[in-house]
């Protein structure tokens, strides 16, 4: 039986792509993804025919991985970050699921084995760039109401802000969004101080990568863009400086034992 491997990439670092990425693609003769991750994977991919969907073909490629597989060719489904968040397994198992309900015509994809393969996600990488900010908890929001109406993500912002958890935001901004994160920072700042510390990370581990911590209320649609993870932390989250190190971190409640 072939089988499909829904692989994660990481953020963009070749050393943060895991062993076990790697013996996926390896074993693979096909592999489909978005141009970019297969440039970023370099000569692991030599010699594997690569199908190169653009985005906004997410729902193609995930039925083409689909059809490769049942067709009988061991294929690998790639994307960034880690492939279960914000990413294309959710969209397989999407699709096997209205198989299974008789919504879709597409018998073969039922007789795929599939296996997911987990990755270090853009939040992760942020968060280590500046120490140990996911420290307590943590939640994270899509901006992007493309796909979930804006009146439910507004509800989420609410009730972050007032559990208190640190919040990763992906998707901020694109070219036709700008004013979403200035409404999640306004929404945050009526639960958690003005100073509350925030990182932005561009293009995570990637050669132009670029990190800044500044204030919650200090955070602006023009510091954001499609490659910045925003990162909030939560009322106790804290930006501390040694020598011309910066951290972020949060506390677990340790104090009262130290």
């Amino acid at each position: 039986m072939s089988k499909l491997y829904l692989v994660s990439t990481g953020p963009g670092d070749k050393d943060l792509v895991t062993p076990k990425a790697l013996e996926a693609i390896n074993v693979c003769s096909d592999l489909v993804a978005y141009g970019l991750y297969l440039e970023l994977l370099g000569s692991v991919c030599d010699g594997k025919v690569h199908h190169d969907l653009p985005l906004g073909e997410e729902i193609g490629r995930a039925q083409l991985a689909l059809d490769l597989a049942a067709n009988g060719k061991n294929t690998a489904l790639i994307s960034s970050g880690d492939i279960g968040i914000y990413a294309m397994a959710t969209l397989v198992f999407e699709l096997l699921d209205q198989q299974l309900k008789g919504e879709s015509n597409n018998p073969q994809w039922l007789n795929v084995e599939i296996e997911v393969v987990p990755g270090i996600s853009a939040m992760q990488a942020a968060a280590s760039r500046v120490g140990a900010m996911l420290g307590h908890d943590f939640c994270t929001i899509s901006l992007s109401d493309l796909l979930t109406p804006w009146e439910t993500i507004e509800k989420r912002l609410h009730c972050a802000g007032a559990g208190d958890f640190v919040v990763s935001f992906y998707n901020p901004r694109s070219k036709k969004r700008d004013w979403q994160i200035n409404t999640a920072r306004d929404i945050l700042l009526e639960y958690r101080p003005a100073t509350t510390p925030v990182v932005l990370g561009r293009q995570l581990t990637r050669d132009d990568e670029s990190i800044t911590i500044l204030q919650l209320d200090q955070l602006s649609s023009d510091d954001v863009d499609m490659f910045t993870l925003v990162s909030v932390g939560n009322s106790e989250t804290q930006h501390i400086v040694n020598g011309d190190q910066d951290w972020v971190y949060t506390p677990r409640g340790y104090k009262n034992k130290l």
